[in-house]
């Protein structure tokens, strides 16, 4: 007997039961939507966002590589010298490049490698560690994108130049890892440091947004802050956990 695609609704028009109960939901994607998202690498509350960023603002940056100095320089040649949310969006967007080249080289170790089943799982590990870094780097972009929303944006300087920036960055973070991982891994270290100190540089010079709170879309997917300002020391806090990571895998062979 052949299932009733319609039926009346409460004014007398049909509806067909995909419309009436919503779009439908495949197994996979339901079963990754009942999972927590994966947000903050490490969510901190207000006092301790509050003592880590003092400590960020303490250190001292890393002595960056040529290859870091020469794309810090370039981000401040295009668009300037002022910490701008919109460098700032641009900055997220090249910084989820290295997590996925490192993915993507492990992926083909894998397949190379998977009778030896202790190595290849080392190796996986190394996959699912890079995914979750790079999930991370694509919130704090995700935010940045919704927060410069209504800024005017020329297409080439904001849109296709940016894409050309990860380009470069995606291959060189490839070709490192292919090469010889702790160079990629350094270089990452540099990206991720210069990243920390110029957000927690950020939050100092905004004190109005320890006023301000974050009420947009991800609240549930990356946290709900007690204000803006804080909101920033996470993403902060994140850089560090990734730079700290890079530098310990910089004396590490490549998949131990």
């Amino acid at each position: 007997m052949m299932r009733a695609l319609f039926h009346d609704g409460p004014a007398g028009t049909a509806m067909t039961d995909e419309r009436a109960q919503g779009p439908r939901v495949g197994p996979v994607s339901r079963a990754i939507g009942e999972r927590p998202p994966f947000g903050p690498m490490e969510r901190l509350a207000h006092d301790a966002l509050v003592a880590e960023q003092a400590a960020t603002l303490r250190s001292s940056r890393r002595r960056a590589s040529l290859s870091a100095r020469a794309l810090f320089w370039t981000m401040d040649a295009l668009y300037g010298t002022e910490r701008s949310l919109e460098k700032f969006r641009v900055l997220e967007l090249v910084a989820r490049v290295p997590y996925q080249a490192w993915e993507n080289v492990a992926y083909v170790a894998v397949t190379h490698t998977a009778r030896q089943t202790g190595f290849a799982r080392r190796v996986f590990d190394t996959v699912r560690t890079a995914r979750f870094e790079q999930d991370n780097e694509q919130w704090h972009l995700l935010i940045l994108e919704e927060l410069t929303a209504g800024q005017a944006r020329p297409w080439i300087r904001t849109r296709i130049v940016p894409q050309l920036l990860a380009f470069f960055y995606y291959q060189l973070s490839w070709l490192l890892f292919a090469v010889r991982p702790a160079w990629s891994y350094r270089l990452n270290a540099d990206f991720e440091d210069h990243a920390e100190h110029e957000y927690a540089l950020l939050v100092e010079e905004n004190p109005a947004w320890a006023e301000q709170r974050y009420e947009g879309q991800f609240t549930v997917d990356f946290g709900d802050f007690d204000s803006l300002a804080d909101l920033f020391r996470q993403i902060c806090y994140d850089e560090r956990l990734h730079k700290e990571e890079s530098e310990l895998l910089i004396t590490r062979a490549r998949f131990a």
